[in-house]
């Protein structure tokens, strides 16, 4: 396994190096990574706008905003941070990484909803490479920033490509969306559902 990601590594490394990668997604693919939003850190009981054309981490904000929720603003479900897809209004986050074409990759979420103001259910959706996935909703009636009550949502793909890009958007058009952390994913092969 790890014979493998060097050489994909490596192959991706020798591309941007011999002038073949183009734009930031080339240069950027690497391993997926920072699925819990823990960079850059933010102040403690705050959060912060990011808006189409910036960056948390290695995710790209790719239409209109989302917040970066700092440690104790509200409960994260994994390390300190996550982020709510609706900063402004419904946002999208991306990242872009390497992968093996026709392996099956799997991607597993934990999910939440913005307590603080309505609409109470929040929807969005999974993309890959651009394309719809997944669905999902989220209904935070009884739910509040010390309870958020995170489930784990699961979506698999198969890679076409040396890269592949995930993405996340809210649909909720609002100051207060789906909120997302822990996000995973793995070469899977075989798949439990293959």
């Amino acid at each position: 396994m790890s014979r493998i990601r060097a050489l994909v590594v490596a192959f991706v490394a020798a591309g941007v190096l011999a002038g073949t990668g183009t734009g930031a997604s080339a240069v950027a693919a690497s391993r997926f990574d920072d699925g819990s939003f823990e960079t850059p850190r933010v102040s403690a009981n705050s959060f912060q706008t990011v808006s189409a054309g910036g960056s948390i981490g290695p995710w790209q904000v790719t239409s209109g905003s989302v917040d970066q929720i700092g440690a104790g603003y509200w409960q994260a479900a994994e390390g300190d941070q996550s982020v709510d897809l609706s900063g402004t209004t419904g946002g999208t986050v991306s990242q872009t990484f390497t992968t093996v074409p026709g392996k099956r990759y799997t991607v597993t979420y934990s999910l939440a909803g913005n307590p603080g103001f309505g609409p109470a259910v929040k929807t969005g959706k999974v993309l890959v490479d651009g394309q719809n996935f997944q669905d999902f909703t989220f209904d935070t009636t009884g739910k509040s920033t010390t309870n958020m009550g995170y489930v784990t949502r699961e979506v698999s793909f198969v890679a076409t490509g040396t890269t592949t890009t995930l993405a996340f958007a809210s649909t909720t058009n609002t100051a207060a969306g789906p909120v997302l952390d822990d996000v995973r994913v793995r070469e899977c092969d075989p798949c439990p559902s293959c």
